[in-house]
């Protein structure tokens, strides 16, 4: 605290979420004669400027006076917007400070992120994950209030505040919360692919594409089970790392989502309608917040009824699917969101959803059917390497219940595949014959003799473009890690041109 004449002030460390982080706002509070009041300067927005009702109330329900004082609140870096209600105790503590009202000893050492209910509790504000990793980083206490949703990212020194007048004895005589390591503690039961019958086919290409992390899209007639097949990609995939563990919860923390089923070893799957907007999808908005695809960082992205979505929409993901970020420009700087993501669609294969079907006849005209089938290019397809044909199942197949391959299988399969895939890269490594991964030519995969034979046959027999061709190779290449095969064969190759269903081969 400093002092100069009759002025006097104080300041404590609080933090403003930017997007998924948290930034360091040093909250400066000066008191001088004049007219009581608080005044509060720094970019701030609507709701930290209602901070001066719920401070003042908050503060008498407490059993604290409010000082018959003009206050002058800063929030530094002045040039940064701050948004949310997460100041309300930051201000309160320095108010109380500064009046001499609550012992200053451990201040310092503090951040402060809580919003102030008008009976003085302390609630938990959204985005408590980024608080506590920069809590970390500065080597501050965090103090906040009670969060239902709350989640330990350990070695974190954490204060649960429950109401403002706990601050009476100091901050160095309240509790700290365990801190204990965030990890994946398996306690959920995950949908399984043994619940789903007649459908192998999808099955083993969905393992394919987890074990490459290649986009799929599934098309079929309604009712063929491709929801389904889509909800349980998961269960089949890697478990999730402690990186991607923690970028997943800050997400999920900024955004107020529950968090449950990460923590039980469940990667996240979103499934976002096809009317969902490009701020919905992406991220943006004021204040800018991530989006669907970045709520489904580290696990799946579903997008149903592909053909329904806005084109403007969707050609937004091809950046993200490259660089596995969205970088979002504004005036007042770029956000950087996390969006690793695996990519699933679905979509029917005309407007009535009926045509190839074995039972019901298509309904419509071929103008329809080529208008309805053109939404589904664009270069947002040559992002998706395996198309699918799923067709409605044999109901006898149904009813008999007969059971296929499990999500257990299946994932052995993934990540025998990815260990392989893994070990062929370090091998070359340190042979010294990797290649560049900018690299995509077809030497880079390692075709036998024979199946580079059979790679041409089959790019002239179906008019490949060297898109074509590279995409080809790159499914077979996953087929063959899944086999353990160092070199592609003619088998892999042939198996992936099946997988690549009704993919229009010219583009």
């Amino acid at each position: 605290m400093a002092r100069s004449g009759s002025h006097q002030t104080f300041a404590v460390h609080s933090a403003c979420l930017r997007g998924v982080e948290a930034f360091p706002v040093t909250v400066e509070v000066s008191s001088s004669g004049g007219i009581p009041g608080i005044t509060i300067v720094g970019m701030a927005d609507s709701a930290v400027l209602e901070a001066r009702s719920r401070i003042r109330c908050a503060i008498r329900s407490s059993g604290f006076e409010v000082p018959r004082l003009s206050f002058t609140v800063s929030l530094s870096p002045g040039d940064m917007r701050k948004t949310g209600t997460g100041f309300d105790l930051a201000i309160a503590v320095a108010i109380l400070a500064l009046s001499g009202q609550i012992p200053i000893s451990g201040v310092d050492g503090c951040l402060f992120a809580g919003e102030l209910a008008l009976d003085g509790r302390v609630l938990g504000v959204r985005g408590e994950v980024a608080f506590q990793i920069l809590s970390r980083s500065e080597r501050l206490r965090f103090v906040s209030g009670r969060y239902d949703r709350h989640i330990s990212m350990g070695n974190v020194d954490q204060v649960e505040l429950g109401a403002l007048g706990g601050l009476r004895g100091g901050i160095a005589h309240l509790p700290l919360i365990p801190s204990t390591r965030c990890e994946v503690r398996p306690e959920m039961a995950m949908l399984d692919y043994e619940d789903v019958v007649g459908q192998e086919f999808a099955k083993r290409a969905l393992m394919i594409a987890a074990a490459g992390g290649l986009g799929l899209l599934m098309i079929g007639p309604p009712g063929s089970g491709k929801t389904m097949l889509a909800r349980r990609m998961t269960s089949i995939l890697p478990p999730i790392d402690q990186m991607e563990l923690e970028q997943a919860l800050c997400i999920h923390s900024v955004m107020g989502e529950p968090a449950d089923k990460l923590l039980s070893g469940i990667r996240p799957f979103r499934n976002p309608h096809h009317a969902a907007s490009s701020a919905g999808l992406i991220g943006g908005g004021r204040p800018v917040l991530p989006g669907e695809i970045s709520l489904a960082h580290g696990g799946v992205l579903y997008l149903d009824e592909l053909g329904e979505f806005q084109n403007s929409v969707l050609q937004m993901l091809r950046q993200p699917l490259e660089d596995g970020e969205v970088r979002l420009v504004r005036v007042d700087g770029t956000y950087v969101f996390p969006a690793r993501f695996q990519l699933l669609a679905a979509s029917n294969p005309c407007p009535c959803g009926y045509l190839g079907d074995r039972e019901i006849a298509c309904r419509c005209s071929e103008t329809a059917v080529q208008h309805y089938q053109q939404r589904l290019g664009g270069p947002l397809i040559d992002r998706i390497d395996v198309v699918v044909d799923v067709g409605r199942p044999d109901p006898s197949t149904i009813v008999s219940g007969s059971s296929g391959a499990s999500s257990h299988d299946l994932k052995e399969q993934v990540l025998r595949g990815r260990e392989f895939a893994g070990w062929r890269c370090r091998e070359k490594c340190e042979s010294g014959s990797l290649r560049s991964g900018l690299d995509s030519s077809v030497a880079a995969y390692g075709l036998e003799d024979n199946a580079s034979e059979a790679l041409v046959e089959l790019a002239r027999r179906k008019r490949l473009t060297a898109r074509g061709i590279t995409r080809l190779c790159r499914i077979a290449r996953t087929i063959a890690d899944v086999d353990e095969k160092i070199l592609v064969t003619t088998d892999n190759l042939l198996e992936a041109s099946m997988l690549q269903g009704r993919r229009n081969e010219r583009t």
